[in-house]
């Protein structure tokens, strides 16, 4: 496994393991059981995501220590504000069964999310949280909290796979020393990407799967990936991807899929904005 290091010495592991859309929590514990049996040690999950308590149970019976792993969470829209934050993350951190967060994660750049961060900038700083970010915060939206926060995110989790690759995006995080984490590394799925002819002859001359491929692709990069799956040989076989580099040549055809927009969610949308706002995760 590599690491990249945050602007604050924080060491993150470049792969890790998502559990979004797996609310079943036997499902989600035996998974996340799984990854970490597997070598994951980045565990990623949301209060959006229902799943917090099967992900903590999940870390207790590993047997490994605490330490060694590095979990995140994230803060819901509903929850946004000072106040609703710092409540919200004390839920959050109970749920997991936890002392402490290796990440923190504002999951959507909506309602008061300036108040969040004040807060999150708080239990930071009291050691309650190793490092800070924001999801889903494009260009304009992470320009604005960096040149206006105290103390800037560290992470930024938005959709990175070949088919939307967000070049733009990269290098104003990167002008702001901020370590971009892709969810829906594979593209939940969609346009074939599985049986893509590209992506397939790459596979097929380093004897790896397109998924491994893609995985690499945006390690690679500098991206932190998190790929999800409740499948056991899945689970292995996306953290073997350490053991191979992708040639220039093969790079650059993968850069050669890139459409330039999401077909998974459109964040620029009104309809998206009303939706997820809309979206409760408790009374």
């Amino acid at each position: 496994m590599k690491f990249v290091t945050l602007k604050n010495g924080v060491k993150m592991p470049m792969e890790g393991f998502g559990v979004f859309q797996v609310p079943d929590a036997d499902e989600c514990e035996q998974a996340v059981s799984d990854a970490i049996a597997a070598g994951y040690r980045l565990i990623d999950t949301a209060a959006a995501y229902f799943n917090e308590k099967a992900v903590g149970a999940a870390i207790r019976k590993s047997g490994v220590p605490r330490g060694e792993l590095f979990v995140t969470t994230k803060l819901w829209i509903q929850d946004a504000g000072y106040e609703n934050a710092r409540k919200a993350f004390q839920t959050s951190l109970d749920k997991l069964g936890l002392d402490y967060l290796d990440l923190y994660l504002i999951h959507q750049p909506m309602n008061d999310y300036y108040g969040s961060w004040r807060a999150m900038e708080e239990l930071y700083e009291e050691g309650k949280i190793r490092a800070i970010g924001v999801c889903n915060f494009y260009p304009e939206r992470l320009a604005d909290l960096c040149v206006n926060a105290r103390i800037k995110p560290m992470v930024n989790q938005v959709e990175l796979h070949p088919f939307f690759q967000q070049a733009d995006a990269l290098e104003n995080m990167a002008e702001f020393g901020v370590v971009p984490e892709a969810w829906g590394p594979l593209a939940e799925g969609k346009h074939d990407i599985f049986t893509n002819e590209v992506l397939s002859t790459i596979a097929a001359k380093y004897g790896k799967t397109v998924a491994q491929v893609v995985l690499r692709w945006n390690t690679q990069r500098g991206v932190v990936v998190i790929p999800k799956s409740v499948h056991k040989e899945r689970i292995e076989e996306n953290l073997n991807i350490w053991d191979f580099i992708l040639s220039s040549e093969d790079m650059s055809a993968i850069t050669a899929l890139d459409l330039g927009h999401s077909e998974i969610i459109d964040h620029s949308a009104a309809e998206t904005a009303k939706w997820l706002n809309g979206w409760k995760i408790h009374d």
